[in-house]
């Protein structure tokens, strides 16, 4: 089903991912703290959620989801394969069900037979084909072409769906739940990747890009004891000011991204809670590597020791958070590297790597806007101060927050950017530092590290796994071109007239980003 009427700016485009690891923790403060986790779900009302994110030029193209506006909204209407519950776990949800060969090359998954789409008629295993196709083939720009480009071949028998891969991969149903990867009616073998029609728990009502979108709850959800509101509306309110008091004036129920300089007046106000959850959420400063000064490794290492990470978390995260050593792997993850060497500020270093680069002083401009990421304007300039002690001047230049990801981000040379991270190692890697990947921001290549992305996701020993992904992490903390000085906590607040379970997900912000299937009001 195609209905334009409801669509609005819909331009496709490519934009930074802001996925998530499926580990961590959450922590309640405020007037009620956890005690508003209640049992005993109630049905009824609307919930209007404030978030910092969504574009004009976003679309209904799944492939090119990237924000968390699209991300929420895709998760509010469609259904995946499978779904990373509130404990990190893998769970069944289009399929039922899946198994592999003793290889991991070839994946059987066995659809639910009772999934109803808005428009009527239940989901086939030829929709599952279809819809993973979609984001193959060599014309495709989605962005999760290379986390799935090892399909070599997918054919339906009955109601299972059986994926052969060109090589094992014992992670590949985490992949299948990414967040672009929805399961959408097919025709003739082929979606329409701009249907307003969905499998999920809410029908899209309408939607205008970068600014709201509303839904009504679907009445033939299959999935029980979930999807109590009944509707839904998403606003993007981009500046902090604004959806704090959007939130303070009823206006909204929700926010995301609340400002951490004034969290701890929002945690004292009257039936307001804050939540604060740890992940692999990170923020990044990446560096072009075709494009000179950066393409020389000295200049990129000197950079990261002229950064204050200490600082970054102190004075931008206000302490929600914790330092980050220039790869995007998290300490809660399986194969995080417990032995690299943690960079520090270090100004000296960084002018020894500025003499081996033969130069004595760098002029070089930062390109930044608070799209990219809360705070990175503030970030740029104490970035710019520690810099100067090493004889590096860094020039903040403001970049508007309105097409940031589209006219910034990927284009300019050394900008800003946010990542939630990845179930996997290898996901995160494919994703944004693999050569070639529609996101690896950077342009970053590196033969080693390639050889041993490719090694180690179809490695069945889990000591040689580890070893392989621990040389990654030091490959791209010490040869990458992104610098990433802090992982930040997911920061949200939320009326108390809202409720929830007791485990809140970690592996997005929003509660995975389903806020609207797993709460409800008090």
């Amino acid at each position: 089903m195609r209905n334009s009427s409801l669509i609005t700016g819909g331009v496709s485009r490519r934009g930074v991912l802001k996925g998530a690891s499926a580990l961590g923790g959450a922590a309640l403060i405020g007037p009620m703290g956890a005690g508003m986790a209640r049992a005993q779900p109630t049905r009824g009302g609307t919930l209007k959620i404030g978030l910092a994110h969504g574009s004009t030029t976003d679309s209904l193209d799944p492939g090119s989801w990237e924000n968390d506006f699209t991300i929420l909204m895709s998760h509010t209407r469609n259904g995946f394969l499978t779904e990373i519950a509130t404990d990190g776990s893998l769970v069944p949800e289009v399929a039922e069900s899946w198994e592999a060969s003793p290889d991991a090359r070839i994946w059987t998954f066995t659809i639910r037979p009772d999934v109803q789409y808005h428009s009527g008629g239940t989901v086939t295993a030829e929709d599952v084909i279809a819809s993973l196709q979609h984001h193959l083939g060599e014309d495709s720009t989605s962005a999760a072409k290379p986390i799935i480009e090892s399909i070599t071949e997918m054919r339906a028998d009955g109601m299972n769906v059986i994926i052969t891969l060109s090589e094992g991969n014992a992670d590949f149903p985490f992949i299948v739940s990414d967040y672009h990867l929805p399961i959408l009616p097919s025709t003739d073998g082929a979606i329409d990747p701009m249907t307003t029609d969905g499998c999920g728990a809410y029908v899209l009502d309408s939607i205008e890009m970068g600014v709201e979108a509303n839904f009504s709850r679907h009445e033939g959800y299959w999935k029980p004891n979930s999807a109590f509101f009944d509707g839904v509306q998403i606003i993007s309110i981009h500046d902090n000011a604004a959806r704090q008091n959007a939130l303070m004036s009823g206006e909204v129920h929700y926010i995301d991204g609340v400002d951490l300089n004034t969290v701890h007046l929002l945690a004292r106000a009257p039936s307001v809670e804050v939540l604060s959850i740890t992940g692999t959420q990170h923020y990044g400063l990446p560096m072009d590597s075709r494009a000179a000064p950066f393409s020389d490794n000295n200049i990129r290492m000197a950079l990261k020791y002229a950064i204050d990470r200490e600082q970054m978390v102190e004075t931008i995260l206000n302490g929600y958070g914790s330092v980050g050593n220039d790869h995007p792997i998290g300490p809660g993850q399986r194969y995080f590297n417990t032995e690299l060497e943690q960079k520090s500020y270090d100004p000296d270093q960084a002018r020894y790597y500025l003499q081996q680069a033969g130069v004595d002083s760098l002029d070089v401009d930062i390109h930044l806007a608070d799209a990219a990421f809360a705070g990175a304007i503030d970030a740029g300039v104490l970035f710019a101060e520690s810099a100067a002690a090493a004889g590096i001047n860094l020039n903040v230049v403001r970049e508007p927050n309105d097409g940031y990801w589209s006219n910034v981000w990927m284009q300019l040379p050394f900008v800003g950017t946010y990542w939630g991270g990845r179930p996997t190692e290898d996901w995160m890697f494919a994703t944004a530092y693999a050569d070639g990947a529609s996101w690896n921001e950077s342009y970053w290549s590196h033969e080693r590290f390639n050889e041993l992305m490719v090694q180690a996701r179809s490695e069945l020993d889990d000591d040689l796994r580890r070893e392989m992904y621990f040389e990654m992490q030091r490959i791209v903390s010490d040869e990458g071109s992104t610098i990433i000085p802090m992982f930040a906590a997911y920061v949200s607040a939320y009326s108390d007239s809202l409720a929830h379970e007791e485990e809140i997900a970690s592996n997005w912000a929003n509660d995975g980003h389903r806020i609207a299937e797993r709460w409800w009001f008090a």
